[in-house]
């Protein structure tokens, strides 16, 4: 009876250590001091820990909020186009609207829709659409979407310009060095 139960013991260990792939869970130690102190202290300056006297005696209020202004993108697209007329901004909805645009000439105008694909600063995460819309003098006015030229990819590229500056800013503006939090001198 107890070869019987050995042996089936023995048959889950081999069934889940050859789930993990020869791998144990974790990270790979050689990325990380050995030093436990220098780990603590580095996770908690990246934000990858938690501080119990964090909220103690501080009256901020009781939560971590995620606002558009937090947002790096959504912040830098909103000051590119500054001097165009919104019509609609949805952080929610991940969409900036602008109204119809004209810089001096009555019969040329332009709008553009920004849509966030995600919250990262990558080339991929805007899709910045451009629509012309050009009127004759009798007003019969034409709309066409040229979101494939140079003023799309321009516009592009100084968002996530200005973006990655902000990004950089927050980190910064995050970061707390650990001091660190002794009980008391072991032997």
């Amino acid at each position: 009876m107890k070869i019987l139960r050995h042996l089936t013991i023995f048959s889950f260990l081999i069934l889940f250590l050859n789930s993990c792939n020869g791998k144990l869970p974790g990270a790979d130690a050689r990325k990380y001091p050995p030093d436990p102190k220098l780990r603590v202290k580095k996770n908690i300056e990246e934000g990858r820990g938690f501080r119990l006297m964090d909220g103690i005696g501080n009256s901020k209020g009781g939560g971590d909020f995620e606002f558009a202004s937090s947002n790096a993108l959504w912040r830098a697209s909103l000051d590119i186009i500054d001097f165009m007329p919104l019509t609609s901004a949805n952080y929610s909805g991940g969409v900036i609207i602008t109204d119809w645009y004209s810089d001096n000439n009555p019969q040329e105008y332009l709008k553009l829709t920004i849509r966030f694909l995600t919250n990262e600063v990558r080339s991929d995460s805007l899709d910045i659409k451009i629509f012309y819309k050009k009127c004759d003098t009798r007003d019969i006015c034409k709309i066409s979407e040229k979101s494939d030229g140079t003023l799309s990819k321009e516009l592009k590229k100084e968002i996530l310009k200005l973006a990655a500056v902000y990004s950089k800013q927050q980190k910064e503006k995050e970061f707390r060095p650990y001091r660190g939090f002794e009980f008391g001198e072991r032997d």
